[in-house]
C-alpha cells in the first residue's frame, strides 16, 4: 500500500519540534519541572469562578474589564494593555507582528525555550547570545548583535532557566544602545518573585513612555497561580499593542481566565503571602546546594539552576526514580522548580547523592 499524498509543510516546519512541556507527575511524585504554584487557587478565585459566563457563550474578545483593571492598577490607558492567553502567546503575536523573512530576532541563550520556535515560526533568524558565565543576560553582547535586519530583541528577567535579573542600570544603558524603531520585549513573566531591589521593573519604572519600543510582559500563571486558564499581559504604546492584537486568534482569553484574573488581583495581598513562602523555599534550596558544592546561579524567581553539564541526563534520571520530575536540557543543566515544602528535603537528598 503505497503512502498517502500530504499537503505540502514548509522544511523549517517539519523539522521544528514541537515545544516541550514539563512532564506530568506521578500521584505520588513532587512535579518541579514546569515552575507552577504549588499552592491551590484561593477560595475567593474558586468562588468568583463558580459564577463565570455560561460556557455556550462566546468570552469578551478583548477581556475588557481585565483590561480596564489593570490600566487603573498601573496607571494607563486600557488600550495599553493586552492581554491574551498567556504571555507567550504574546510573544509570538509581537514576533509575528515584527519580523519576517530576511529580518532577525535577539535573545539570549539559554533562556526561555520557545523563542527559537516563535523566530522560526514568523519566518525569521534567530540570533542567540550566550549567557555570562553566571547566568545572566549579556547585553552588551546582545546591543552588538543589533545590526540592520534586527527588528526585535527579547529580553527574560528573571532569566528562565537559569534564575538571574537584569538590572535597572544595564536595562536603561541596554536600551539606549539600541535603534528606537528595533522592539524590545521585556519578558517579566516571574517578576513578583523577585527581591533584588536593583532589579529592572517595567512596569513601575514606566520604561514603555520612556522608550515608546518596549512592551512589557507579564503573566498570571506563576505567582498567580493560573498556569491552567492561560492568561497574559503587556503594556506598551497602543499602536505597538495593536499589531499584536491583529496577529491574535479571536476570543483566546475564556470567560473563567479572565474572572480569575481579576479575583486574584483583588486578593492580592493573600497572594503575595504565599510568594512569600516560595521565595523562603527557594532560598533554602539555593543554599542547600550551594552548600554541597553545587555552583547555583542567584536565581531571583520560582525555581533554581543546577548546572549539570555532560552529566544532565544522568542526574535527572536519579531525580524521575526518587519521584521528583525536573526539567532537564541535556548537556547543559537542570531546572528545579520550587514546589511543596517536603520537596525541599529530598531534592537536596538526590542533589548530594548526585555530587558523591
Amino acid at each position: 500500500m503505497t503512502d498517502p499524498i500530504l499537503p505540502r509543510i514548509r522544511p523549517e516546519i517539519a523539522a521544528l519540534a514541537p515545544y516541550r512541556q514539563g512532564k506530568q507527575a506521578g500521584p505520588n511524585a513532587f512535579k518541579l519541572s514546569s515552575n507552577e504554584n504549588p499552592f491551590e487557587p484561593l477560595p475567593s478565585v474558586v468562588e468568583a469562578l463558580a459564577h463565570t459566563t455560561p460556557v455556550n457563550r462566546y468570552p469578551d474578545a478583548t477581556a475588557t474589564r481585565l483590561r480596564e483593571r489593570l490600566g487603573v492598577r498601573y496607571g494607563v490607558e486600557a488600550d495599553q494593555v493586552h492581554v491574551a492567553s498567556g504571555s507567550v502567546a504574546i510573544l509570538y503575536q509581537l514576533v509575528q507582528a515584527a519580523a519576517s523573512v530576511g529580518d532577525e530576532v535577539v535573545f539570549a541563550w539559554r533562556s526561555f525555550e520557545a523563542y527559537p520556535g516563535l523566530v522560526l515560526v514568523a519566518g525569521a533568524t534567530s540570533v542567540q547570545v550566550p549567557l555570562t558565565e553566571d547566568g545572566r543576560h549579556d547585553l552588551d553582547a546582545m546591543a552588538d548583535a543589533v545590526t540592520d535586519r534586527t527588528r526585535a530583541i527579547i529580553v527574560c528577567t528573571p532569566n528562565n532557566p537559569t534564575g538571574p535579573i537584569v538590572t535597572s542600570a544595564e536595562f536603561e544603558a541596554f536600551v539606549n544602545r539600541v535603534p528606537g524603531d528595533v522592539l524590545i520585549i521585556l519578558d517579566e513573566a516571574y517578576t513578583e518573585f523577585v527581591t533584588a531591589p536593583d532589579a529592572v521593573d517595567g512596569l513601575r519604572e514606566r520604561v514603555f513612555e520612556q522608550h515608546p519600543n518596549v512592551v512589557v510582559l507579564r503573566t498570571f500563571s506563576k505567582a498567580y497561580g493560573l498556569a491552567g486558564l492561560r492568561v497574559g499581559y503587556a503594556i506598551g504604546q497602543s499602536k505597538v499593542l495593536d499589531a499584536a492584537r491583529a496577529t491574535g486568534i479571536p476570543l483566546s482569553v475564556t470567560s473563567a481566565g479572565e474572572v480569575a484574573a481579576i479575583a486574584s488581583l483583588e486578593a492580592e495581598g493573600e497572594l503575595l503571602e504565599r510568594v512569600a513562602v516560595i521565595v523562603e523555599r527557594r532560598a533554602a534550596l539555593v543554599d542547600g546546594l550551594r552548600a554541597q558544592g553545587w555552583d547555583v546561579p542567584d536565581s531571583q524567581s520560582n525555581f533554581v539552576w543546577l548546572p549539570t553539564g555532560a552529566r544532565t541526563d544522568e542526574i535527572a534520571d536519579a531525580f524521575r526514580e526518587a519521584d521528583i520530575v525536573v526539567r532537564p536540557f541535556s548537556g547543559d543543566g537542570i531546572r528545579l522548580s520550587v514546589g511543596e515544602e517536603e520537596s525541599i528535603e529530598k531534592v537536596l537528598r538526590v542533589a548530594a547523592a548526585a555530587r558523591d
